[in-house]
């Protein structure tokens, strides 16, 4: 059972629904990560973009490298996500 409360894919409307429809586009799946804000899309954009400055913004770290550097913290942190 969840500790936070999420709207899932198929009871999104609105907003939350295009948000859904774009991170599906992107991802192939909704990630749960992103569904931890789906009471408030505001917040949920913000944090989508957030993601997206940190991984995609112009670097000298590549995309792979940052995705590795994300596996060691979480690994680090012995996070199970």
């Amino acid at each position: 059972m969840s500790y936070i409360q999420t709207i899932g894919e198929s009871e999104a409307q609105g907003p939350l629904r295009a948000v859904y429809e774009g991170l599906q586009q992107e991802f192939g799946f909704v990630p749960n990560i992103f569904k931890t804000s789906s009471l408030n899309t505001d917040i949920l954009q913000a944090q989508i973009g957030l993601f997206s400055t940190l991984m995609a913004s112009p670097s000298n770290v590549t995309r792979a490298q940052r995705e590795m550097i994300a596996l060691v913290v979480s690994q680090t942190n012995r996070c199970r996500y």
